[in-house]
């Protein structure tokens, strides 16, 4: 600081600094003197928020940098709302412990879950033409039943709640929107009743 031509200044004593520069200088001093101990990523009350400032997310209040939100966190607004905030805390926590809950046996049923299944890229060497080979297990369908398969765009899909009467998932794959070409020996389906595939 220059502290040449101020009045009541004597030369080599410092003179006297202005308002401003004391001010600065105090909000520096509690700037470093707040870096030091506290670590402000662990504060659960600071956050930085897009714009680059940062806010006291207890009392909603912006400052330009860290040392400007370190010392809001030192001053009586803060600690005012830091021991309003513990009373209030204390004040809605049970003063003794809650009875313990009776516990209820859950229903057991059997679930068969998604079926095994296997998708594999394949392409045509004659024609070039792209298609894909689906290998679907159910190792716990019935004798007489055959499994079938449906198209849906993506508007029709919905996902429907479980139904306890078919404890076997729906399995669900996604192809590219394109044009499938269901022509003879192009598209075709294959159940195989002792490997269940």
């Amino acid at each position: 600081m220059d502290f040449q031509h101020r009045p009541g200044g004597k030369t080599g004593s410092g003179g006297v600094a202005s308002a401003s520069e004391s001010n600065r200088d105090r909000r520096e001093r509690l700037r470093q003197l707040a870096l030091e101990p506290i670590d402000i990523n662990k504060d659960p009350y600071f956050m930085k928020n897009h714009l680059g400032s940062y806010e006291c997310k207890l009392c909603l209040t912006l400052h330009n940098n860290e040392g400007s939100y370190l010392a809001h966190t030192q001053g009586k607004k803060h600690q005012t709302n830091l021991a309003r905030r513990a009373a209030k805390e204390a004040k809605e926590a049970p003063a003794q412990p809650a009875p313990e809950k009776v516990k209820v046996e859950v229903k057991k049923f059997v679930k068969i879950g998604r079926p095994g299944y296997k998708v594999t890229k394949q392409r045509d060497p004659e024609t070039g033409q792209q298609s894909l080979l689906f290998q679907i297990d159910y190792p716990e369908i019935a004798e007489s039943i055959m499994p079938r398969h449906r198209f849906m765009s993506a508007y029709e899909q919905r996902i429907e709640p479980p139904d306890r009467r078919w404890p076997l998932c729906s399995l669900l794959v996604q192809v590219p929107s394109r044009e499938i070409d269901k022509a003879e020996g192009k598209f075709w389906t294959h159940w195989n009743r002792e490997t269940k595939q």
